[in-house]
């Protein structure tokens, strides 16, 4: 078995402060998640930081300058095709080494907003966090699969001739609306006050009833003009409805986002001719997602504010929740050769 992760400052503080107050080795670990041997060994000073922990680098200088090369070739490459050529240079690797991961900006005030609201849920459960119905929106492009055409570049190579290419100005698209994996809603037009309660009341009450019966639920959603107005609030309290407070801009903490990548992750080799077929394609990749990964969203939830909070209310930036495991991945190659991913189109 590898060894288990570092207590973190947060923790570490937690037990102290628990130990105080006369509570046993056994119900702090319960209480912070850990083992109760990791309780013993900070109380008794004898905790250390691991030493070469960690994954290993899976690639050598040689095999980044491969890479780069490669991406220098051709920058409007997918993430496949990108790691089928590293692969046959004789660089041996798996689709997430080669992966960017991007982060939300957020200003001072923005972080410590999300720091509080962090801070206020960090002792939440999953058991808590499965009784959260969250909601979100995406966009999904017709032309250039759903994700418009990238370029790998480096800092200062923006308006290089070379890491551009012609685009579609107005692509054909859809909006979809979700709240958890209930029936999708395409939105047509700008969403207001009085649309968006039209989508709560046709979609979200239905997706609800049918996850949580009669139990009591909270529901999520962001801090969009709808969502926000007087008259929403209203009919959330007219239907006896309690809204989770949510951070400004943080589509990072609502697992959706992840649900959301999954769709566009199957639909990346998919080309619709129509908005049907793109509707019907999307509509085919939601119905395929599985409890299990539902659970393993939800189960991350605890880790997502722990994350939050040892960062001071920043974004990490290497850490990220794939498809396949919902786990930390390190990044190693393209987040220091090529840093950004631009949608330069869509």
């Amino acid at each position: 078995m590898g060894k288990t992760a570092d207590l973190t400052a947060v923790q570490k503080a937690i037990i102290d402060t628990l130990k105080r107050e006369g509570k046993t080795q056994k119900e702090i670990s319960e209480r912070i998640g850990c083992s109760q041997s990791a309780v013993s060994r900070h109380l008794s000073g004898k905790s250390v930081g691991r030493k070469k922990c960690g994954k290993k680098r899976c690639t050598t200088r040689r095999g980044d300058r491969t890479l780069r090369k490669i991406v220098e070739k051709d920058r409007f490459q997918t993430l496949g095709d990108l790691r089928k050529q590293w692969t046959e240079s004789g660089v041996e690797t798996s689709r997430a080494t080669v992966q960017a991961c991007r982060r939300v900006l957020l200003n001072q005030k923005q972080r410590q907003k999300c720091l509080t609201w962090a801070t206020e849920k960090q002792h939440w459960t999953v058991a808590q966090w499965s009784k959260v119905l969250f909601s979100d929106e995406s966009k999904f492009c017709m032309s250039f699969g759903n994700q418009g055409a990238r370029v790998w570049r480096k800092t200062g190579e923006k308006e290089m001739p070379k890491c551009l290419k012609s685009s579609v100005k107005y692509p054909q698209s859809v909006m979809v609306w979700a709240a958890g994996v209930g029936p999708l809603c395409f939105i047509k037009g700008r969403v207001n006050a009085a649309s968006y309660q039209e989508i709560l009341e046709h979609f979200m009450l239905p997706s609800a009833e049918k996850l949580y019966g009669d139990e009591d639920f909270v529901f999520q959603h962001d801090l969009a003009p709808a969502h926000s107005a007087k008259t929403t609030g209203k009919w959330f309290t007219d239907h006896g409805i309690t809204v989770l407070n949510w951070p400004a801009n943080s589509p990072d903490l609502n697992p959706i986002e992840n649900l959301w990548d999954i769709v566009k992750r199957k639909l990346r080799d998919a080309r619709p001719n129509t908005l049907d077929e793109l509707k019907a394609a999307i509509e085919a990749s939601w119905a395929s997602i599985t409890p299990q990964q539902c659970h393993r969203l939800i189960a991350s939830m605890p880790r997502r504010i722990e994350a939050v909070i040892s960062a001071k209310g920043f974004r990490p930036s290497i850490e990220c929740i794939t498809e396949h495991n919902y786990l930390k991945v390190d990044f190693f190659v393209l987040k220091t050769l090529f840093f950004y991913w631009s949608d330069e189109i869509c």
